[in-house]
């Protein structure tokens, strides 16, 4: 599991999927979230919009990760 390290509150998933680099694109993260292949706390997340906060774990191709809170 690769830990992600976010500086704000929460970030949204479309956004969280580029900071992981898991996508290089918004439309990218768009088409993903769309064919339903990411997963958000082990349940399949359909709102690019998401907000994600520490603790939160996205899976997607195969990869899993966490958001982590940076100091």
């Amino acid at each position: 599991m690769e830990q992600i390290g976010i500086h704000t509150e929460y970030i949204k998933l479309d956004s969280f999927l580029k900071l992981a680099g898991v996508t290089e694109t918004g439309g990218q993260a768009k088409e993903l979230i769309e064919k339903q292949l990411v997963f958000v706390n082990g349940e399949t997340c359909t709102q690019r919009g998401r907000k994600l906060r520490p603790g939160d774990s996205v899976v997607c191709n195969g990869k899993e990760y966490r958001v982590v809170a940076e100091v």
